[in-house]
């Protein structure tokens, strides 16, 4: 077991561009001294140069996702030079009826060096063992799915 931090700040400020409400804007403060500029997506008033919740929620998937992913390559023998990944995260109505982030799509592009590079089924292998024990995607009810 393992516990995470993070800190989080809002001061009460008014919006940029609408006078009647306050700005979303607010600062993740992380470990190691990182400090994240976050506000709601701009759909919902959020600051468009701001980090929003719905897109670290997706990098979060796709990190997790991208970890899993280089440690089993190279405990199977891979060497991975590059791994980028441009992922998806569609916010849409849920069962529920309301909203929720159903469902991330990744879609990751991988460069493999060394000696021995693994076929398409290898990688498919490794990606669904990724997958299956991704700590972030065992934590939320979205669909992840690698195209």
């Amino acid at each position: 077991m393992s516990v995470h931090t993070a800190a989080i700040l809002w001061q009460n400020e008014p919006h940029e561009s609408e006078e009647n409400t306050y700005s979303r804007n607010h600062c993740v403060m992380l470990n190691g001294g990182q400090e994240v500029r976050v506000s709601a997506s701009v759909e919902f008033k959020g600051d468009p140069n701001c980090a929003d919740p719905e897109q670290l929620l997706v990098s979060a998937v796709s990190s997790c996702h991208m970890l899993f992913f280089l440690a089993i390559a190279e405990l199977q023998g891979y060497q991975v030079e590059s791994y980028k990944d441009d992922p998806k995260g569609y916010l849409e109505r849920n069962d529920k009826k309301s909203m929720g982030m159903t469902r991330i799509e990744l879609s990751p592009n991988i460069t493999f060096g060394g000696e021995k590079i693994p076929g398409q089924e290898a990688i498919s292998r490794i990606h669904a063992t990724a997958h299956s024990k991704c700590f972030i995607v065992n934590s939320i009810t979205a669909k992840v799915t690698v195209n």
